[in-house]
């Protein structure tokens, strides 16, 4: 499509010569912002979609994609019933939990709600997200009526380190003859964890299951079974597999974790959805840019186009020479966007402690996004459809200075010489 000859000359119009000094930044303005579209929005989406990878797999490892509840009160035969989940096809593990509100305080000051849960010790030493992110002690001293394991966040607040000891606060008190009384127990922190994510290691607790069985009053109960299934994508086929299993009895709420976070991810996803369209028109404005640069350049080059005409050039060639021009800004451009993007993701953690030890200031904060750290999950699907928007428009933008370029009438451009 493109001989040598439109090459050659294409080329050449590329080159800033004497005189051309204008239209030469103009280029390389318009290069630059092309550039640095497609590279912000490579990195936008990418952190948008480890922001919502990090939280999914935080979430559902410590909540499971699955909630089984009784319909009325705490769940009775809870054992039977986590013995029949675990028959359903698509289930990979099934654990009994007593789950509950408290107040936590400790010795050395402070105060702070958070959620206790009752879990066997085997099932939480399976539950890896807590096993293999354990910052201190041990989970094998994680067994009897005293121990709790807590998270590095909420042990940092209450001040204290495995040995200690907390309070755990039970907003539904017990009745007694002189009233009603708030249920206080005292419990040895026996190991801390650290998630990644800061809401849960601020807030959550662990207590061996029976431990959390007196103390939140549901003696041979638990308040629900935690499911995980091996697909979270087909969680909705176990969910419904799981109401057939009981259909006939006990009465159950299921609940799948789409459910219960679903206003949260679809924020997640308007929010990406929206950055990715505000980010899309500093390409565009890029492209108009081209537009300015590209009808400069024509007006720069009437002679020349004069000449090319009179010599026996086409108007398909002189069209096909305006049209590389602004093409090959736009590739040189998104390819330089493309780089510096793919580069920034890979290394976007290492960039951020670099900002923050030269800036003096927390970049990122995990009280606020919840996750310790910046993540960073490049789509190569995304980024295709970001290269190809990027040669789109600024191929576009190259149509018209070219057919305006090609239509010129050489005599009326040499006479006006």
């Amino acid at each position: 499509m493109f001989g040598p000859f439109e090459r050659s000359v294409a080329a050449r119009y590329l080159r800033a010569r004497s005189g051309e000094r204008f239209v030469s930044f103009n280029a390389w303005f318009s290069l630059i912002g092309i550039a640095l579209g497609v590279a912000t929005l490579i990195i936008v989406m990418s952190v948008m979609n480890g922001f919502r990878q990090e939280l999914l797999g935080r979430i559902l490892g410590l909540n499971g994609h699955i909630g089984v509840f009784a319909a009325e009160g705490p769940a009775r035969g809870f054992d039977a019933m986590a013995e029949r989940i675990r028959g359903i096809p698509g289930v990979a593990a099934a654990t009994p939990i007593v789950e509950g509100q408290a107040l936590i305080t400790s010795d050395y000051g402070g105060a702070s709600g958070g959620l206790a849960r009752g879990i066997r010790p085997e099932d939480l030493r399976a539950k890896r997200i807590i096993a293999d992110n354990i910052r201190a002690g041990d989970l094998r001293d994680f067994e009897g009526e005293d121990a709790i394991v807590i998270g590095t966040g909420l042990a940092s607040r209450m001040r204290v380190a495995v040995g200690d000891r907390i309070t755990l606060v039970s907003p539904q008190g017990r009745t007694t003859v002189m009233g009603t009384v708030p249920r206080i127990r005292s419990y040895q922190v026996v190991a801390l964890f650290s998630t990644g994510m800061h809401e849960y290691d601020s807030s959550f607790v662990y207590l061996p299951l029976e431990a959390a069985q007196v103390f939140f009053q549901v003696q041979g109960a638990a308040t629900q079974i935690e499911v995980f299934v091996e697909n979270p994508d087909r969680v909705r086929e176990v969910q419904r597999a799981i109401q057939r299993a009981f259909a006939n009895g006990p009465r159950v709420r299921v609940v799948s974790w789409e459910e219960a976070n679903n206003a949260f991810f679809q924020a997640v996803q308007v929010e990406r959805n929206v950055m990715f369209l505000i980010l899309s028109l500093i390409i565009l404005v890029a492209a108009f840019n081209i537009v300015t640069t590209q009808v400069m350049l024509v007006k720069d080059k009437r002679k020349d186009i004069a000449v090319l005409r009179t010599v026996g050039a086409t108007q398909g060639a002189v069209m096909r020479i305006f049209l590389m021009t602004g093409a090959a800004i736009g590739v040189i451009g998104t390819a330089a966007g493309l780089l510096v993007g793919l580069v920034f993701c890979a290394y976007i953690e290492n960039i951020r402690q670099f900002l923050q030890w030269i800036l003096g200031t927390v970049i990122f904060d995990p009280t606020v996004y919840f996750l310790a750290r910046l993540p960073a999950i490049t789509d190569p699907g995304e980024v295709a459809e970001v290269v190809a928007m990027s040669l789109a428009l600024s191929l576009l933008a190259s149509v018209y200075p070219a057919w305006r370029a090609a239509r010129l009438d050489p005599v009326e451009a040499l006479r006006s010489e």
